[in-house]
Order: C-alpha cells, then sequence, then structure tokens
C-alpha cells in the first residue's frame, strides 16, 4: 500500500470534507490504490462510490427492463429502476500522500467474468452487504477467495432491515476473525469514509506497512 499517515478521526473527516475536490490528483500523492467495490445486485455499491468520489463519478447505469426482471432477483428492492451494466467509477484522496481509484462492479451473476477482470491490479475490495440478503454475498466473497483478493465486509444499513449484531453476521457469513466487519450508510460520505478506511488500514496491516492514517 506504500506509507499512510497519522488518526483516523482525521482522516475521515479530510475524506469526509472533499479535501481535493478538482479534476486532477494533488501534487503531495505519492501512492495511488485501485480498490473494488463489490456486492450482490442491489446493495448500494453505486450509491456508495458516488457519495465518496470528490471527482463526478462514472456511472454505467441502465433502465432496467421486462427482459432483466426475469434473470435479477428483486426481492426485497421492487423500488429498483436502474441497474450498473459495466462499472462505477470514482476517486477519493485520502491524505495529502495516498489517492484511491474505486471501481464498482454490477452484481447480478451475469457480469461476473467482467469484475473479474476489473480484479487486475486492485490491492483489495470492499463487499457491501445487505441484512436482508446475507447468503447473496457469499457468491462474491468465494470469488475475491479464488482469486486471493483480500477484503473487508461493510454492511450497508437499509431502512426496515433486520437489525443483527456484528458479531451475528460474522458468523452467518463464516468470516475470518482478520476480516474486517463494520456497519455502513452507502448515503453518507462520513460513513463510506469509515468502510473505506477499515479496509486501507487492513490492507496496510497484511502488507506489513501498518501505521495509522494522517491527520488533515
Amino acid at each position: 500500500m506504500g506509507s499512510a499517515p497519522s488518526s483516523d478521526r482525521g482522516a475521515v473527516g479530510h475524506a469526509a470534507a472533499g479535501h481535493h475536490s478538482g479534476v486532477h490528483v494533488g501534487p503531495g500523492v505519492r501512492t495511488a490504490a485501485k480498490l473494488l467495490v463489490v456486492g450482490h445486485f442491489a446493495v448500494g455499491k453505486t450509491t456508495f462510490v458516488g457519495a465518496l468520489s470528490e471527482i463526478r463519478p462514472l456511472h454505467t447505469e441502465e433502465l432496467m427492463t421486462q427482459a432483466g426482471a426475469l434473470v435479477d432477483d428483486l426481492a426485497g428492492v421492487s423500488g429498483k429502476t436502474t441497474t450498473t451494466v459495466a462499472m462505477d467509477f470514482g476517486r477519493l484522496t485520502l491524505s495529502d500522500s495516498l489517492v484511491l481509484y474505486l471501481f464498482g462492479a454490477p452484481g447480478q451473476h451475469r457480469f461476473t467474468r467482467l469484475w473479474q477482470d476489473m480484479t487486475r491490479g486492485a490491492l483489495g475490495a470492499l463487499v457491501l452487504a445487505d441484512t436482508r440478503r446475507l447468503s447473496s454475498s457469499f457468491d462474491v466473497m468465494g470469488v475475491l477467495e479464488e482469486l486471493a483478493i483480500p477484503y473487508a465486509v461493510a454492511v450497508n444499513e437499509f431502512p426496515g432491515a433486520p437489525a443483527h449484531t456484528l458479531d451475528e453476521i460474522r458468523e452467518a457469513l463464516d468470516l475470518l476473525d482478520e476480516t474486517p466487519l463494520v456497519r455502513c450508510d452507502a448515503r453518507d460520505r462520513a460513513s463510506s469514509a469509515r468502510a473505506l478506511i477499515a479496509l486501507v488500514e487492513y490492507l496496510q496491516s497484511r502488507t506489513g506497512h501498518a501505521r495509522p492514517l494522517e491527520q488533515a
């Protein structure tokens, strides 16, 4: 991951404030990292990337059609009218020296080969999960494990979704003790930033460069 900086609270404020909102990366940035935002269909990946990106995010959403309804599981997401057909892309300057490039992948099974290709060069992935459909996360995590992509899990808290403790969710998803598991609201920039920071710190700890994130 390269070196990173001091105080988690400062980094959250740094990211949440949209520290660098221009088109170009700041002159002090020394490290860039490609991260994936993955998860099953309608779990909030596009919303997550859009909430965090300091540049206008790239979305490839299209209106859902009746043909898609035959293959996409709409249980619990009846209000969804669009779907990602290629990827979402955003950028987040997490500190004065570290910029993250976020690639959100479509969640439907028919796009699995596409996002497998997207894993090339990625340092890790954030898996978004939904307590209404926890079992739908297994296929996504299985592909990441097959490709040896380290990941953290963020439970996107939807209104009215079943409430479970993190320990219960960890057991239900059969996560390793070392795998970060956090809650987030994909609509909220600060909440989403904290989830992403949990992944970044985990990746840093795996490479032996674990240092706290830089204070703004």
